[in-house]
């Protein structure tokens, strides 16, 4: 289990300066979804997610993701309580969201299962945890 969690702190690691270049991380065929917010909706492989994650992260001038807390539900999962920062790229409006959460699913060293929750309290019910 803490392989996983030396693997999710490090994508995070470079997240938090807002670079978002790697993806030797994921499966070939992970899965991939957005859960809540402006754009929901799943993609599979890794040339998916980036080309969604890539359109997102544009929107935005600075963007970054800093963890707040890891939290182990199991051994093939870690949910990371994220904060967000950036910029409106059009609109220069500072971003802060508090609220969001990402669940990682690994397996053999990779993550398969990546969900961006824009409202951490239905990550926390999804997973049966409180929030």
């Amino acid at each position: 289990m803490s392989a996983n969690l030396d693997l999710v702190r490090s994508i995070y690691a470079d997240w938090e300066r807002g670079d978002f270049s790697q993806s030797e991380w994921a499966d070939p065929e992970i899965e991939f979804a957005m859960i809540g917010g402006p754009d929901p909706g799943g993609w599979t492989g890794v040339a998916a997610m980036a080309g969604h994650w890539r359109e997102w992260v544009n929107a935005w001038r600075g963007f970054r993701a800093v963890p707040e807390e890891y939290l182990l539900p199991d051994g093939e999962r870690v949910l990371v309580l994220v904060r967000n920062h950036g910029r409106g790229r059009t609109s220069g409006v500072e971003f802060v969201q508090k609220s969001a959460a990402n669940l990682f699913q690994l397996r053999h060293g990779k993550v398969t299962r990546l969900l961006v929750y824009f409202d951490r309290d239905r990550a926390l019910a999804d997973l049966g945890l409180e929030a």
